[in-house]
């Protein structure tokens, strides 16, 4: 009887692998490199490859992290990811885990360091290298803390008692971040706090030391067998990245405005007008990419302008809809860089609302004060003097002409907003209108002649 079952068993196994092939699928461990500047590009790849470690059904992640940190949101939104994945994130660290690199490797699942690798040093600091204020201090200390107490307690039971223990203490992460944190037998007030390798193992923020990548997963991880996929960036993510950042966004904010109105003080559609919409399409365009930008953002935006362009252009004056229009182009370059889901800001921090004004804000600002001083500097002495005739017109022009024109009578050949062309005796002069806004067709009359343009008033 057990010759037959076993002969039963045989031809079971040759008609499902009929090569004599057993198929034996090992795990899929996937690999995300995180060895540069923490920053929006970096988001990219940990999200991207985090989605597509999904879609692979991988049983774990690995991060190989080497860095000296980066942007705080960028870390904030990596590491928000990392602690509500739902395939366990380890972090192997090669060498450096620094700053934003400490907020991310303290939000995985365990941490594993090279010999000679250090985490921590998380203190807020500006582009010199200089520590922010107390105001960004704090949300740091509060955001790397609560990644801390996200891994929860162990439970022990010592001499009949229960203890509760954090597996990575709330305090010793609030000691990377605030020199004013002292703890007894590991660092002293009036120092940042920073681990090397045995001393994260010792105090909870090490489990396992490892030589390489290999190592981690076989021996730490537990995977004697495993099949490796990594994360290969392509070049749209690098682009992505690039756009997204906001000294770009910022750069891109300053080139709307800046295009916007030096087109408004030209007649027809120009070099402006391109300025301006090639910098809004590569403003919005990542973000909606991203998922960030919604239509009725880039929607609001569109309106906004559109009704600037109607207060400058039909509507003498600044009213109801200029003022609508700088709102509306406010809040949809705002609204575009938060995570909300049509008005659901409930996964939007005040961090992340400060940031987007500021950037927005701040462009904006910027753009306005180049705008006033490139208006004084074209034509002029220097590298802009190329940009606009440099021959005086006015002492171009006869002194008879000059004369006869003063006091004349003549039509609106153009809209004067404030300048266009002025038709005076059958010739067209550029005019520049003293009365605001002036419509074509109306009549109007000449006070003075200055820099080859006739400077009129409505009749």
């Amino acid at each position: 009887m057990k010759h037959i079952l076993t002969l039963i068993s045989a031809l079971i196994v040759m008609i499902h692998f009929p090569y004599g092939m057993i198929a034996s699928e090992s795990p899929l461990v996937y690999t995300i490199d995180i060895k540069k500047e923490i920053d929006p590009t970096s988001w990219i790849y940990l999200r991207n490859g985090l989605s597509e470690a999904d879609r692979l059904k991988a049983s774990a992640i690995v991060l190989h992290m080497n860095t000296y940190g980066g942007l705080l949101e960028a870390a904030d939104s990596m590491r928000t990811a990392i602690l509500y994945n739902p395939i366990p994130v380890y972090v192997f660290i090669d060498n450096n885990a620094a700053s934003a690199g400490a907020l991310i490797s303290i939000a995985c699942e365990k941490i594993y360091m090279r010999k000679g690798a250090n985490i921590g040093a998380a203190t807020v600091v500006n582009q010199t290298g200089e520590a922010m204020p107390d105001k960004y201090q704090s949300y740091m200390r509060s955001l790397i803390r609560s990644t801390a107490e996200a891994h929860g307690k162990d439970t022990l039971v010592q001499d009949g008692d229960t203890i509760y223990k954090w597996r990575r203490d709330p305090l010793i992460a609030e000691a990377m971040v605030d020199e004013r944190v002292a703890i007894p037998n590991l660092i002293d007030s009036g120092k940042v706090l920073t681990f090397t390798a045995r001393e994260a193992l010792e105090w909870g923020y090490c489990d396992g030391i490892a030589e390489n990548m290999d190592e981690v997963i076989r021996e730490h991880i537990g995977y004697p067998e495993y099949t490796l996929e990594r994360y290969e960036p392509s070049w749209l993510d690098d682009l992505k990245g690039f756009f997204m950042s906001p000294v770009v966004q910022g750069f891109l904010i300053i080139l709307i405005i800046g295009g916007i109105y030096f087109e408004m003080q030209t007649p027809g559609l120009g070099f402006p007008s391109a300025v301006a919409i090639v910098s809004a399409v590569l403003y919005f365009a990542p973000l909606y990419m991203d998922g960030l930008a919604a239509n009725w953002e880039i929607l609001l935006f569109v309106i906004g302008v559109i009704l600037i362009l109607l207060e400058l252009f039909v509507f003498p004056g600044f009213g109801i809809a200029g003022i609508s229009g700088i709102v509306l182009v406010t809040g949809g370059l705002t609204m575009s860089l938060l995570d909300n889901v049509d008005f659901d800001f409930r996964n939007v921090t005040e961090a992340d609302t400060g940031r987007a004004a500021l950037t927005v804000v701040l462009g904006l600002g910027i753009g306005f004060a180049l705008m006033i001083w490139l208006s004084g500097k074209i034509g002029h002495k220097g590298i802009l003097r190329k940009m606009a005739l440099e021959t005086d017109l006015e002492e171009a022009v006869s002194t008879p002409i000059h004369g006869e024109l003063v006091g004349k009578e003549g039509t609106a050949a153009t809209v004067l907003r404030p300048s266009g062309k002025v038709e005076i005796e059958g010739e067209l002069y550029d005019g520049v209108s003293e009365s605001g806004f002036i419509e074509q067709g109306s009549r109007v009359k000449v006070i003075r002649f200055e820099n080859a343009q006739v400077y009129v008033v409505s009749e």
